[in-house]
């Protein structure tokens, strides 16, 4: 069956299968057979939802693993930014907000499915209609702005993240190699590590561009269920040997201070921020579920895990190595065999994680090219935008140097925007008409100030970080192994 029905959507409403040797005018409607929702019931398309769409379990492994990446390594030294009272609080604070505003952006969404009848609405569709509901003349006009600045951050957001896993996926494999002839099989002794001195990091990106490519060429999200499944395993074994290291001797906690000063925290809130990063892939993945009706109850569970590991993660690295914690929670590890596994792991991991990351812009940017060819040249054109795409965030990756610094800049502008203050507002704009209670409105202002408080946090730390060029980024491995 042709799937380039859902062509125009941006942001998942293509199928999974994306077929797209069907008419490009097909890219004018919306998916029937893709929806995941009308109204809540998947009874809209009947026959296909029984059949075709992802599970309730590969979409919570496809929700935990868009959250789980390289930000968790960095909760440790953000713990210390915020204090060992403080930072646990603040990030389940952190963790409460974001899911709320993602069920804000699946109730708008499906509000909007139900009064125009569409089965599906992605989120740069949801913001115009919430600007064409509000009652300013001139927000009614511009409403098709809304709908290009979502999708403008979610290219950036999603295309960041994935430069970011190229050169993170290129210095641990670079600091596996290098100190490969002084890991031992003994933990339990500490040495300085003489670093063999192996090929440029850059060409490590160059190694990975193949398997990237072999990945990205995947269009189903049903099979990039096992990638994304493959990489949660390898990171919670990570996790798993980082944590039972962590355990094993942690000092009195009554020497570390509750609360941190105000100035670090904004440290810590540009890290927090970055490691909530799934809302993009929050409408796609509901859109692919057999029973869309069962996402809410998903979305909870799975918010709960990851910010339930969040928190443990952070304020137990943060209690056994103190003031001295490093930028990631790796870099604190001995260099044994046993510990370097780690990196091994989470370079598999982030592997597999990109082609979850790459399938958000790439659904945004591929449909509506492919709407103006023909048929016949609509697959070709496909599978060159996604090699273009992952060549491009390659050839970034080695070009700029700082980059995992500049991604941070651009995490803070674009995911405080999509995460924290556009969903709040999107409801005040959707629901305004009806009458909203004073609270809700007051409690929707609140989450956006903190977003825009976020906004200004974020970008400080990032251009704070890029003015001292001798600072880590929190989510990046340094190339210096000391035990």
């Amino acid at each position: 069956m042709s799937m380039a029905k859902g062509a125009r959507s941006p942001q998942g409403a293509v199928d999974l299968n994306l077929d797209l040797r069907s008419p490009p005018e097909g890219a004018k409607e919306l998916p029937n057979k893709d929806s995941g929702f009308l109204d809540g019931s998947p009874s809209e398309s009947p026959g296909l939802e029984t059949t075709k769409g992802i599970t309730a379990f590969q979409t919570l492994v496809h929700l935990v693993k868009g959250n789980i990446g390289t930000g968790v390594l960095g909760l440790p030294l953000a713990m210390k930014n915020a204090g060992i009272l403080m930072g646990p609080l603040s990030l389940l604070a952190m963790g409460l907000i974001s899911c709320h505003c993602m069920h804000i952006l699946i109730r708008c969404a499906r509000r909007f499915c139900h009064r125009f009848n569409k089965p599906f609405m992605d989120y740069g569709d949801t913001v115009m209609h919430g600007l064409e509901a509000n009652p300013s003349a001139w927000l009614r006009n511009h409403a098709h702005w809304g709908r290009c600045i979502v999708s403008f951050f979610l290219i950036v957001t999603q295309m960041g993240f994935c430069c970011v896993y190229i050169v993170f996926l290129a210095d641990n494999l670079k600091q596996v190699v290098e100190a490969i002839n002084s890991t031992t099989n003994n933990c339990h002794y500490n040495e300085t590590v003489i670093l063999m001195h192996t090929m440029d990091s850059r060409l490590y990106m160059l190694t990975f561009l193949p398997f990237l490519v072999l990945i990205v060429l995947i269009r189903n999200l049903r099979v990039l269920t096992i990638f994304s499944l493959l990489a949660n395993i390898t990171m919670l074994i990570s996790l798993s040997i980082i944590v039972q290291y962590i355990v094993q001797e942690i000092p009195d906690p009554r020497q570390l201070p509750l609360v941190a000063n105000w100035k670090t925290y904004s440290l810590f809130f540009g890290t927090a921020i970055f490691s909530f990063e799934s809302i993009g892939v929050v409408l796609p993945l509901e859109n692919k579920m057999k029973d869309a009706r069962r996402f809410p109850l998903i979305l909870s569970l799975g918010m709960s895990i990851i910010t339930a590991l969040y928190i443990s993660v952070g304020t137990l690295g943060y209690l056994r190595f103190g003031d001295d914690v490093k930028a990631s929670i790796t870099l604190n590890l001995p260099n044994c065999w046993l510990y370097q596994s780690v990196k091994i792991l989470y370079v598999i991991g982030i592997l597999c994680t990109y082609a979850l990351q790459f399938y958000v812009p790439a659904e945004i940017i591929i449909p509506f090219a492919t709407s103006h060819v023909s048929k016949r040249w609509a697959l070709p054109l496909d599978l060159f935008i996604r090699l273009a795409m992952v060549s491009l965030t390659c050839v970034l990756a080695i070009l700029i140097p700082r980059l995992d610094l500049v991604l941070s800049l651009v995490g803070s502008l674009s995911g405080s925007a999509l995460a924290l203050i556009i969903p709040p507002l999107l409801e005040i704009t959707t629901y305004y008409s009806e009458g909203l209670s004073p609270v809700t409105i007051v409690k929707d202002t609140l989450i956006s100030i903190l977003g825009f408080v976020g906004f200004v946090m974020g970008t400080y730390q990032a251009l704070d970080e890029l003015i001292q060029s001798g600072s880590s980024l929190t989510f990046s491995n340094s190339t210096i192994f000391i035990q």
